[in-house]
């Protein structure tokens, strides 16, 4: 192959013309980046969404302690790991009202602690650090969706609401579509 000369002052054009497009960007984004500020906290609202280990620990943790709480009738340790407003709004009475339903089906919710979830949304904090975790165990022949509450408190996550409902794993997730896989 043949090298073609190019005239000299095309080359210099061409140096220019490159150099100029390489330092543009780096020109520009100087420009535009403001001075480094002093590192803070994020506000409240902006809290960010644990991690997937984190996530699994709180979610199975509150599975086992509900588990133990159905199995025992003593909903005090259940309660007394939760944040300060649903401590303040569920005694240990309400709570074993609450989960009758749960007792009285004989679901085994400690199954739970063997799967990974399906979470049905995205993990999401919103204001006031209330972390929303929505989705469902696919345990056969029946499923246990979920719906859970925590609150940033005192540097931990802490329950802050809990709705728990056994389902037939078939009207929530039909056989001919697949199962969409877990964040890992």
């Amino acid at each position: 192959m043949k090298k073609i000369p190019m005239a000299s002052t095309q080359m210099m054009r061409l140096c220019l013309t490159v150099f100029a497009v390489a330092v543009a960007p780096l020109t520009s984004a100087t420009a535009q980046t403001a001075p480094p500020a002093i590192s803070t906290p994020p506000p409240l609202s902006l809290m960010p969404v644990p991690g997937e280990l984190e996530l699994s620990k709180m979610l199975w943790s509150t599975m086992a302690a509900i588990d133990h709480a159905n199995q025992s009738g003593n909903y005090s340790v259940l309660r007394d790991l939760s944040a300060p407003a649903f401590q303040q709004a569920n005694d240990a009475a309400r709570l074993a009202q609450f989960f009758a339903g749960i007792r009285a089906s004989r679901v085994d919710l400690s199954s739970a602690l063997l799967i990974a979830p399906t979470y049905r949304a995205a993990p999401s904090v919103r204001v006031g650090n209330v972390l929303r975790l929505q989705g469902i165990f696919g345990l056969r022949p029946t499923a246990i969706m979920f719906d859970l509450e925590y609150q940033w408190y005192n540097g931990a996550w802490r329950l802050y609401g809990v709705a728990i409902s056994p389902t037939g794993l078939l009207t929530q997730i039909p056989p001919s579509q697949p199962v969409p896989p877990t964040g890992r």
